[in-house]
């Protein structure tokens, strides 16, 4: 069932990360420094740190439904970030000893990605 109370606390959470990586965009705009979008490297990392923090902290609570697991990881970190959460499912494939699927996650998800991307930009010019 679809409790109301958890759909609110994603959507707080996804605000607050959506505005704070908007903001850092901003920021990064302002600097010239080389051609690396360090807004999105930064906060993808950032992201990773903090999505790897609250699971931590949610696993030894035992909580895998937490309210602040789907505040700050699902909704936060997913609005901030999604590679956050990329990140952390790769893991809990590799310490399910799923290396294979790990694999192949994250290479077509880059490959197919990029090449998803390429071709919305090609389609839609």
């Amino acid at each position: 069932m679809i409790d109301p109370k958890n759909i609110a606390l994603v959507v707080i959470g996804s605000a607050a990360g959506g505005t704070l990586r908007y903001l850092f965009s901003i920021l990064f705009q302002q600097k010239e420094w080389n051609k690396l979008p360090w807004a999105t490297f930064s906060v993808n990392i950032l992201g990773c740190f903090l999505i790897g923090m609250v699971y931590a902290i949610t696993e030894k609570a035992n909580e895998n439904g937490n309210p602040f697991r789907l505040l700050l990881a699902t909704g936060f970190c997913g609005g901030f970030t999604t590679f956050s959460a990329f990140a952390q499912e790769n893991l809990q494939l590799l310490k399910s000893n799923a290396n294979t699927t790990a694999l192949l996650y994250i290479t077509l998800s880059v490959v197919l990605g990029m090449f998803a991307t390429f071709l919305g930009m090609t389609l839609f010019k």
